[in-house]
């Protein structure tokens, strides 16, 4: 039970936690206080000084609000509650005297920094600064650091509130940055000149409150009041980031997070942030039709009708890729059925269980890492998968929380225990006696590494009897964003992939690029780039990206989630569902609905929990049939993790990432 005390900040009285700092009471109390430094998910440095409040009865110089907690103040004269004040005469002196001292050698800049209009420095220097200043002294200047293609450093404006220091070290499991020199030598540098080596380092972009860490793609591209901004949802990992979406005009300027902490608290991967340039790239933006073996651009009615022309009294096979909304799954399957075809999702030969929900999401939600005292890896290498999760599980890992891993070597940035890379070890696991990890809160990860393979279900099975032995929580972690959604409105055909696609006259492929299609049937394909998919295509349907339609995205744990448009289609390319709906029309199959609305309403009413968003369902345990799995190694799902989809193969920054990871991955000669 938390030990509560009653404090009065500025005449309000309030009970909080004696364990919180003064900073989180004022919080609680409404009363906002000026920081730099602090940051409430990273630990305390308390070295900006901005914090400074009055403790009444204390020392007679301001105490910093971040540094100091409730259960150390001391009560009054006759037992009455501490208290603090934030806007003394005391407390303003002292921060105005903070303000002038960190704009010593801060340069003025405002104009040509990316950070001005959202910048913390300015803002508090509206409130705390003077119009004038003591020092007469030359400014000091520092050199620029070089991180990386990601993260440009104007390291003149730093302030050294070390919360770069802080993220990397904490957060993002990297070593390469700190602080060097004392007094006035000191500075912020990375280590022996190293570019970061993380797939989470975009997010000092965000804590940095001066303009000192900018993002190098977005340099001098766009002020922040000309961008509208549209909060929606990622799609380049299967966790369901919370992101912003800021635009101008038609074009995606720059991508950012927003907190959720069920999810991805407030951090993003630098996939997520920095895919952005890959939407303007290599884009479909009108109907095409193969004629005398070329693609020939055609009108959206001739496209249609070709389409539907190839379809009728065929047989049609249906493929959702990675990334086709909730929504677009739920309509395909209810136009190719119609149609007597079938219609699959398990794209990459994952064997996830049709109907049983517990098999291909699990019982686990992404905050039950939080306080895990034991994670079990099977064949999934998070760091890759889903980097923001794997954050996730290091700071479970911080906390003392034990693990394991089957099938993955590398760096994961925490440390864990090998227990083997075949089936084997997952066999000698469920047999083990899981006596003291009974006691503990455990959770178990699967990779597709470990399903997509022709014994998949029956390595979920075992599994799932480890999770069983051990009392634990079952996370299945996908690698698709759309995968779990499709799974949900049944977009599967019994006998996976092969089953649908045998003897398939017609192949409607929805976004899938990460398979090759056999010659021989007619290929259909609707999506946004002019991928892999589009080159085997006989007839295209330019559709929309991500962030150019609303869509339902059901995340890895189970949890539906909105994206919202933020920007439109290019060119004559249109919604994904609208596309599907006048194709219905040509084909005398005319859909039960005009509306994406319309579509949604028939969707929830065919499977209810859809219509919860934001909400994890829980799932009935249902455990499956035990078989003995092969002998093979799990295999890793994720090559490259810069490269999993069209969008991201478009981005020129995710191409010049990947080379930078495999050069880094390569041997060393002597020289170097």
């Amino acid at each position: 039970m938390a030990d509560l005390k009653k404090i009065v900040i500025d005449d309000n009285e309030v009970e909080v936690d004696g364990a919180m700092t003064l900073i989180q009471a004022c919080e609680v109390a409404g009363i906002e206080v000026p920081r730099f430094c602090y940051h409430e998910r990273l630990s305390i440095a308390g070295n900006c000084r901005m914090c400074l409040v009055e403790v009444v009865g204390g020392p007679p110089k301001p105490a910093a609000s971040c540094a100091m907690q409730v259960k150390d103040l001391r009560p009054g004269p006759e037992g009455e509650p501490p208290v603090v004040k934030t806007n003394s005469p005391m407390v303003k002196k002292a921060r105005e005297g903070v303000m002038e001292f960190l704009l010593i050698n801060h340069p003025l800049d405002c104009p040509i920094c990316d950070q001005g209009g959202e910048c913390d420095l300015q803002d508090q220097a509206m409130a705390y600064g003077v119009d004038f200043s003591r020092f007469r002294e030359p400014k000091r200047a520092t050199e620029d650091l070089d991180l990386g293609p990601l993260v440009g450093t104007h390291m003149t404006r730093c302030i050294s509130c070390t919360r770069c220091v802080r993220f990397t070290t904490e957060v993002a499991g990297i070593h390469q940055m700190g602080q060097i020199g004392r007094g006035e030598d000191a500075e912020i540098t990375s280590y022996l000149n190293q570019t970061l080596d993380s797939n989470l380092q975009g997010n000092i972009i965000d804590l940095c409150p001066v303009g000192a860490l900018t993002s190098k793609p977005y340099a001098y591209t766009a002020r922040p009041w000309e961008l509208t901004k549209t909060e929606t949802i990622d799609v380049m990992d299967a966790l369901g980031s919370n992101i912003r979406v800021d635009t101008k005009g038609r074009e995606v300027m720059r991508i950012l997070p927003r907190n959720h902490d069920g999810v991805n608290e407030e951090w993003i991967s630098d996939k997520t942030r920095f895919v952005w340039d890959g939407l303007r790239r290599q884009r479909l933006d009108r109907p095409y039709v193969r004629k005398n073996g070329k693609l020939t651009p055609v009108s959206w009615p001739e496209a249609l009708s070709a389409a539907a022309a190839a379809m009728k009294g065929k047989k049609v096979a249906g493929l959702v890729g990675d990334l086709a909304s909730t929504e677009a799954a739920f309509s395909l399957k209810q136009l190719i059925e119609g149609l007597g075809g079938n219609v699959e999702c398990r794209v990459d030969g994952a064997k996830l269980p049709a109907d049983n929900r517990s098999a291909y999401v699990g019982t686990a939600t992404v905050e039950d890492l939080d306080d895990a005292e034991y994670i079990m890896l099977i064949g999934t290498n998070p760091r890759d998968e889903a980097p923001v999760l794997n954050a996730r599980i290091r700071k479970a890992w911080l906390k003392g929380a034990n693990v394991g891993s089957i099938g993955v070597t590398g760096d994961l940035t925490y440390d864990y225990h090998s227990m083997g890379m075949d089936r084997e070890a997952l066999l000698n696991l469920s047999d083990y006696e899981f006596g003291e990890v009974k006691e503990k809160k455990s959770v178990m990860i699967v990779g597709q590494g470990a399903l997509n393979e022709a014994d998949g279900e029956a390595v979920l099975a075992h599994v799932m009897k480890a999770v069983e032995r051990t009392n634990g929580k079952l996370m299945v972690l996908h690698s698709a964003a759309g995968r779990v959604g499709a799974m949900d409105v049944g977009a599967v055909t019994e006998g996976g992939l092969k089953a649908a696609t045998e003897g398939a006259d017609v192949v409607f492929n929805m976004g899938a690029d990460e398979i090759e299609i056999d010659a021989g049937p007619t290929v259909i394909y609707m999506g946004s780039h002019g991928d892999r998919g589009a080159h085997r295509a006989d007839i295209i349907l330019p559709g929309a990206a991500y962030t150019e339609e609303n869509g339902l995205f059901v995340n890895t744990e189970g949890r539906p989630q909105l994206a919202l448009r933020a920007s439109f289609p290019p060119g004559e390319a249109k919604e994904n569902w609208a596309i599907l709906r006048a194709l219905s029309g040509e084909l005398e199959a005319t859909q039960p609905w005009d509306s994406l609305a319309g579509l949604r309403r028939a969707m929830v009413e065919a499977v209810p929990h859809l219509g919860d968003v934001d909400i994890v369902a829980e799932n009935a345990w249902v455990p499956l049939k035990v078989k003995k799995p092969g002998k093979a190694t799990f295999r890793v799902v994720v090559k490259d993790h810069y490269l999993t989809n069209p969008i991201a193969r478009a981005s020129e920054v995710m191409a010049e990432l990947s080379a930078m990871a495999k050069a880094r991955g390569a041997e060393k000669v002597a020289a170097e």
